[in-house]
This record gives structure tokens, sequence and C-alpha cells, in this order.
């Protein structure tokens, strides 16, 4: 039974608690100038920083010292941040004696846009387009493809010197089958551009909005403007690959019961007639797109990191891997998670950090990552 303690008691319990911390403070800094000596002979001996066993065998000792279970688990969660720590300070010493991560990038003072060819999926007109033409240019040697895969083939292959996909929408949010084929494709990110979306009813040029029986588009342009297709329940709803392949599908089917929606560049490049302009309820919607290329390098302005590492389904991984941001003062833009496939309740995570490569605190926060969890992967520094 908890004894119910006076104002005094209490003070009196303060003091001493005040007393242990001061305790707990020395021990830590003491226990950290070992970390350090520990690191040094791991320099001298190239042994890894992370010993997953040897953790174990530590959280399993100090469980067994609690004197009950409650206790136990305290001390398995104050010793599991204690041995975090230690790593992390293991790696920042590491890092200044001139260990650093591997990255396989090189940095060059700007891409290559001469004399170049960029994929694209989808038709001309399509948003892809677009974002095409808005980083290299209008007069950029560009074409297009049938999917997405299509286009990282090219780069692959070398057919191609870029492609251009989209990524992530600001009300539809990420374009998940797109973090998978990063995945399985050897190209990397270089840089990005933002397009600004603006759907159009679009419709054969003597269509009315009475007309209107069959609505075609890419499944996010739909959802983008359902507030408005929603509305009319009379309306069937039909998703094709693209938005401008929506399009051209209108003018070359000669179907008056038949829409598209679509950008108005692609309307006015099918000769299509604005049955209704600006449909999509977020009127400040932008798709963000991605350039990928075959040759790992980045740009010594490049301020954006993307990386991806798989993770088990354990109470605290996660946690713990983000620290690594944290603690070298990383800031994370965003996170996204995937299932790895064939391998049940383990994920994929994939994060985008600001930072350069050449950031010293970044080169520590990767090395970190790269030795705590399975499979980390840069993506690309844009």
């Amino acid at each position: 039974m908890i004894r119910e303690g006076r104002q005094g008691d209490l003070q009196e319990i303060r003091g001493k608690l005040d007393q242990i911390d001061r305790q707990f403070v020395e021990l830590l800094e003491e226990r950290l100038d070992l970390c350090g000596q520990v690191a040094a002979d791991k320099i001298k001996t190239g042994k890894a920083v992370f010993d997953k066993e040897r953790e174990q065998q530590k959280l399993a000792s100090v469980r067994a010292m609690a004197g009950n279970e409650f206790n136990a688990r305290a001390a398995e969660e104050l010793f599991t941040q204690l041995m975090t720590i230690s790593r992390r300070l293991q790696y920042q010493i590491i890092e200044e004696h001139g260990k650093k991560i591997e990255t396989g990038f090189t940095m060059v003072d700007s891409l290559k846009k001469d004399q170049i060819k960029v994929v694209y999926q989808g038709v001309e007109g399509a948003y892809s387009h677009a974002a095409a033409m808005q980083y290299f240019g209008d007069d950029v040697d560009a074409y297009h493809v049938k999917t997405w895969e299509d286009a990282m083939d090219d780069v692959e292959s070398g057919k191609a010197d870029y492609a251009v996909i989209p990524i992530e929408n600001s009300s539809a949010g990420a374009v998940v089958d797109n973090y998978d084929l990063l995945i399985k494709h050897h190209i990397v990110i270089v840089a990005e551009t933002c397009v600004a979306v603006d759907h159009a009813l679009l419709g054969l040029p003597k269509a009315e909005l009475t007309d209107v029986e069959r609505v075609y588009s890419h499944p996010q342009a739909l959802m983008q403007c359902s507030q408005y297709l929603n509305a009319r329940k009379d309306w069937q709803q039909i998703s094709v690959e693209n938005t401008a392949v929506a399009a051209k599908k209108i003018i070359e089917d000669q179907d008056i019961h038949q829409v598209a929606v679509a950008s108005q560049t692609a309307g006015k490049l099918y000769g299509l007639k604005v049955l209704a302009a600006s449909i999509n309820h977020n009127r400040n919607n932008t798709t963000r797109f991605l350039i990928l290329a075959k040759e790992q390098v980045y740009r010594k302005e490049a301020e954006k990191i993307s990386i991806c590492f798989e993770l088990p389904h354990k109470s605290g991984s996660l946690y713990n891997m983000l620290g690594n941001f944290i603690y070298n003062g990383v800031n994370m833009r965003m996170i996204e998670s995937r299932p790895i496939l064939g391998r049940n309740w383990e994920y994929r995570f994939f994060v985008d950090i600001e930072g350069n490569l050449s950031d010293p605190f970044i080169q520590n926060a990767l090395k970190s990552v790269s030795e705590e969890a399975a499979n980390m992967r840069i993506l690309g520094n844009y």
C-alpha cells in the first residue's frame, strides 16, 4: 500500500530524487566516456557499431536484476535508450575519424539538359508531359510510353536520359505503385518539379452538360474532382491510365455522351470543349513529379534526400530508427510505408529528409540507419 505523505515528506522525497538524478547524470557521463573508448577500439578493428546479440544479452541481464515485472520492463526500456545513445555517439566519433558511409553518389555542379531524351507515361497533354516541359523546357526531346515501369525501363536501359513520374499529390496522397517501382529499378532521383492541377470537364465540340453519361479519367483525377462528380448521381465514372488518355478517347470515340477529366491544355491539344472549368475541389492541388536518371549523381546545392529501409514488425523499431535523424538534428519531411511482398508483417519505409550527402550530420545519420536497418538504400539527393 502506498502511504499518503505530508508536504514535508514530499519535499524530502524530491530532494532524494534530485540527489539520485545527479548520480544518474554523473554515471551517464562516465558511461558515455567508456563508449567513446569502445568507438576508438572499433575504429582500429573495423568492427561494426551495432552488435544485436550483445545488446539482447545486456537487456536480458538488466531485466534479471529487477525486483518485479514492472521494474524489469522499466529497466529494459531505459537501457534500450542508453544503448541507442551509445551507438549514436560511436557513429559520430567514427565519422569524425573519416569512416564515412559509402553512398556511391557523385556531386556535380548541374544536371545535363542539352541533347537529352526524356520519357514520360501517358500521351501528349498529360500532366507528366507538362512536368517534363516545365523542368526541361518546352523544346525538350520528350516521348511517351504506356506505363510508369516502361519509363523506368527506358532510363535503366539507356534509351532515355531521364524519366518523369508522379510520386505524390497534395489531395490524393502518394502514388504508392511508383514507390515499389523505385525499389525494383536501379535508377535514382536527381530532381523534382511540382505542377499545379487544374482539372476541367472536356467533351466533344457539340456536347452539353445535359448529354453527359460517362466520365473517363485517371483514378486520382476522379478522386480530386469527387465533390463535383459525385453530385451527378447518374454519371458513370470510369478509370483509365491517364488524364490525357481520357481526353484522347473522347475525340477518338466521337460519342457525345462521353467526357473526360483532364487539363485544359489537353483539351486544346485534342480539340475538345470545356464543359466545366476547375472542377477539382482543392484549388491548391499540386502533383509532385520525380526526375529519374541512371547515373548516381547529386547537385551540390541539393537539399532533400530520399531513402528507404526495412524494419521488422516489432514494438519500438521505427521509433528507434527515426531517433537517428532527431539525434543528428536532421529534419524529416515525409514518411511512407509499404508492405514487403512475401514477408508478412514486415514493412519498407520511404523517408524524405532535409540535407546534402556531403553534410557530416547527414553522413552520421545515414551510417546509423544503414547499420541498424535492413537493406537501407539512398534513392537520391536533389
